[in-house]
C-alpha cells in the first residue's frame, strides 16, 4: 500500500489514508463532481483504507450530502468548511472505503498511465474532454480496485 497525504487549501484541514490504487485514473464529468470538485469540468477520486484515515482539524471538516431525483444520496462529501476544498467521499453502503479527492492529494498519486471519463452523459456544454482514454456515458462496470488490478496497478 501506498500512503496518500492531502490537505485542505487554508491548511486547517490535513489528512493521510493508505491507499491499494496511487493512480489518479477516472475522471467523474457528473454535475455533483463537477461542482462540488471541478477545475476542468471533472473531478477524480482514488481509493483509501477508511480505518487508515488519519485526519488533522477534524473540527474544520463539513459534511455534504447531494440531493439525486428528490432523494438525499447515502454518500458523504467531506470539504473543509472555511476555504471549501473539496476532501474526500465516504459512504456507508461502502465503509471499508474513503474516496479522497485526488485535487486535495499533496503526497503519494503517481501518474496514470491511462485515463478514464466517465459519467460523460452528464458533462457541461463547456467541457472539452482531452483526447484519448477510455470513455463512459455512465459508470463504467470496471472499479477502481479492478482497474488496478488489470493494469498491475494495486498496491497490496
Amino acid at each position: 500500500m501506498v500512503t496518500l497525504q492531502g490537505s485542505c487549501a487554508c491548511g486547517k484541514v490535513s489528512f493521510s489514508v493508505r491507499s491499494h490504487t496511487p493512480d489518479p485514473y477516472m475522471r467523474c464529468y457528473c454535475s455533483i463532481c463537477r461542482k462540488t470538485d471541478g477545475g476542468g469540468g471533472y473531478a477524480i477520486n482514488v481509493m483509501g483504507v477508511a480505518d487508515t484515515l488519519k485526519l488533522k482539524g477534524r473540527k474544520h471538516v463539513a459534511v455534504w450530502r447531494a440531493t439525486i431525483d428528490g432523494k438525499k444520496s447515502d454518500a458523504r462529501r467531506h470539504f473543509c468548511k472555511h476555504c471549501g476544498s473539496a476532501l474526500w467521499v465516504s459512504d456507508p453502503r461502502w465503509a471499508e472505503l474513503v474516496h479522497p479527492f485526488a485535487s486535495a492529494i499533496d503526497r503519494g498519486l503517481t501518474k496514470p498511465k491511462a485515463t478514464a471519463h466517465m459519467m460523460l452523459g452528464s458533462k457541461a456544454p463547456w467541457v472539452a474532454p482531452e483526447r484519448g482514454g477510455t470513455r463512459f456515458r455512465e459508470y463504467p462496470k470496471l472499479s477502481i480496485e479492478d482497474w488496478h488490478r488489470r493494469n498491475g496497478r494495486w498496491r497490496p
